[in-house]
């Protein structure tokens, strides 16, 4: 599994080994045979809101983007660098700058990055084609970052047609929804919110509700150090044709909190 572990501040912890790891199938305990840093290069898909209820928030999202895509990039230890795709969801979904290591050609996306009058957010649509995307690509690491604005939802598919290829696709996904939280009763509402939620804690991903935009260089920043401090933890699984319906990963030690991927196969290839 690819396992982040961070304190009470949400500051990831260092120097982790086997013993500080709990891994469950079907809640059956399994043995950790291994933890080392995680090194393979990720492709992180970054969902940015440009709905009309985004349109104060532009600003924002130039300031704090290119710090953290910047973090992402330049942090791999192997010297191999991580990929950043930049997509907008007002309107219908739309890549900006497609998975690259260049910071000038991203931050060029992000200048890029405007408000649509009279537009609502289409993130369950985003979602599922970046998901359909990291299959096509057979994508080894990938993760999933959205910037949301509480407002309308627009997408044409409900919660039950993400979640799916959400857990399929292998990708954390990591939420950052600006604004009071959208209690809206119409089906487009509670399929943004169940995804928003499932979505998150299902995948290993985390959400953050942030009540002002100024808030957001600050989560972006730890969430980037999150993203590259993570570990890969290799643990025993018996042969079984019946593959766990659910695995979970948790920190043996209070106040650690333990968020995991299960890795696919392809990632390991090469590595038994």
């Amino acid at each position: 599994m690819i396992v982040s572990v961070v304190d009470e501040a949400g500051a990831p912890i260092p120097d982790l080994g086997p013993t500080d790891f709990v891994i469950r199938e079907d809640n059956a305990a399994r043995e950790v045979l291994k933890v080392g840093p995680a090194t393979e290069p990720m492709h992180i898909a970054l969902l940015v809101d440009t709905s009309r209820a985004s349109r104060e928030n532009i600003a924002h999202y130039r300031t704090a983007l290119p710090p953290f895509i910047a973090t992402l990039i330049n942090a791999n230890a192997t010297g191999a660098k991580n990929q950043v795709a930049l997509l907008a969801f007002g309107e219908r979904p739309t890549v900006i700058t497609n998975y690259t290591s260049g910071l000038t050609e991203l931050e060029r996306g992000i200048n890029r990055l405007w408000a649509l009058d009279d537009s609502g957010a289409y993130l369950l649509d985003a979602l599922y084609e970046v998901c359909q995307g990291f299959d096509k690509r057979e994508t080894r690491r990938p993760v999933i970052v959205a910037i949301t604005q509480e407002g309308r939802e627009l997408s044409y598919r409900h919660y039950d047609q993400v979640l799916g290829p959400l857990r399929g696709s292998g990708a954390p996904f990591h939420a950052l929804a600006l604004g009071t939280p959208n209690a809206g009763l119409d089906d487009e509402a509670r399929s943004r919110n169940i995804v928003l939620d499932e979505g998150t804690r299902g995948t290993g991903g985390s959400r953050e509700q942030l009540l002002t935009p100024m808030a957001l260089a600050g989560k972006l920043k730890q969430l980037a150090t999150v993203l590259t401090h993570q570990y890969l933890v290799t643990y025993a699984h018996p042969d079984s044709l019946i593959p766990p319906e659910r695995v979970t990963v948790s920190a043996k030690a209070s106040g650690m909190t333990a968020r995991g991927t299960l890795v696919k196969d392809k990632i390991l290839q090469g590595r038994r």
